[in-house]
Order: C-alpha cells, then structure tokens, then sequence
C-alpha cells in the first residue's frame, strides 16, 4: 500500500502566506514592546545590598513586582514577533534556519519563565516576611530559590533563546533581502543574559538597551519588507 507521507511543518507554514498582512504588524508589535520592555526590566528594578533589610524593602516593592513582570512579558512577546520574521524570509534555506531558531526560542522562554515566576512572587513574599520579622536572616531563602533546581531551569532556558537568536541572525544574514547585520545585537544580547545578571545597575540596563535595539531593527526590517511588496 501506498502511503504519502505528511506535510512537513515548514510546508505547512508556507501554506500560510494569507495570514502575512496580519501576522507582520503583530510581529513588528510584539517585537517594539518587547524591545522596550527588556530595557524597562532593569531600569525599573530595584537594586541593592540583598542580604540586608534594604534588599527585603526591594524585594518587597511594587517596582519589583512592576520591573519582573514585565520581564516577564517582554521574553513572551519576543518568540512571538520571531514568527512574523520567519514570514518575511523568502530564501528556502535562510527560513529552514529561521524556523529552527524560533522553534528553540520557544522552548528556551518556556524553560526560562518558571524561573522569573519564583523571582518575582516568591522573593516579593520573602521580602514581606524580612520586613514583618526585621531580620535579614530570612533572605537567605532567595538564594535557595535562585540556586536550586530552578536555575537548571533558567540556564537551559536561555542556552536554548541564545542557540535560537544565533540561527535567527544567520537566517536574516542569508535572507538576500534584510539588512546583514539586523540580527547581531539581539543575539549578542540574548547570549550575554546569563553573565549580565552578575553586573551592576547601569551595565544591565545598557545590556537592556542592546537587546531593545535589537527588538526594534529586526521590528523595522519586517515593517519595511512589507513595504516593498506592495
């Protein structure tokens, strides 16, 4: 018996070319907010000795919360504005490197989301308790949370968005219809999350800067993409 095999799922995305007109402004959307969002994240953030009662007050605040929040927001929109990049690619094998980087930018914001979840809400409630005791004891349970199981979470996570920002650089390098060096900054500034996090206030958020520049001239890419078909 003859069986014909499945379309693949990049044969299935291409079947998805009506969808351009709409995908492409929600792409170009997502990847604006999410660009300045990632630039908000630590510029909002409160930074300070965390092992003292001042690092349970910024636990504790609403820009805390405000800040991680939209972190947190910012690394859902980015996978999504990848999509609409994907779209814009008309090169066969720059999309087949395309599609596989944002596949594995999908599962790296997964992976690395649970993460941001403990840091926002269960530090939040630890700095309430530090303060509500006056004891600086209690904050040593951030960095049980931090450095626990959950930090393989987050590292994979972002070895994975790195991996996935790195082939989406390549793909737009390949495109023969975007600019060569769009995707650079966002990759670099993707790979650079992990170590960043060790640096002070003012380095994350130019690091913050780098990946919102990124977000944007990828944004203004598609934009202009869809400018010249018509």
């Amino acid at each position: 018996m003859n069986q014909t095999a499945g379309p693949t799922l990049q044969e299935t995305l291409n079947k998805a070319t009506p969808l351009k007109p709409v995908l492409r402004p929600i792409a170009v959307l997502s990847l604006f907010l999410s660009g300045i969002l990632f630039f908000l994240y630590p510029a909002l953030r409160p930074f300070s000795d965390e092992a003292t009662l001042q690092g349970a007050a910024a636990f504790a605040s609403n820009a805390w919360m405000l800040s991680h929040v939209l972190g947190i927001i910012a690394f859902l929109l980015l996978p999504l504005g990848l999509i609409g990049l994907y779209n814009t690619i008309e090169n066969n094998k720059a999309r087949k490197v395309a599609l596989t980087g944002v596949l594995l930018s999908y599962l790296g914001m997964g992976f690395t989301l649970p993460f941001y979840g403990a840091e926002v809400f269960a530090l939040s409630v630890i700095g309430q308790k530090a303060l509500l005791q006056q004891s600086a004891s209690v904050l040593e349970l951030a960095n049980a949370i931090r450095f626990g199981p959950g930090f393989l979470m987050i590292f994979l996570g972002l070895m994975l968005l790195a991996l996935g920002t790195i082939l989406i650089a390549i793909a737009i390098w390949k495109s023969q219809t975007m600019t060569k060096w769009t995707g650079m900054p966002l990759a670099v500034g993707i790979v650079l999350y992990l170590p960043q996090y060790l640096a002070s206030q003012p380095l994350r958020i130019a690091h913050g800067l780098l990946i919102a520049i990124g977000c944007i001239w990828i944004a203004v890419e598609i934009w202009k993409h869809r400018t010249y078909e018509k």
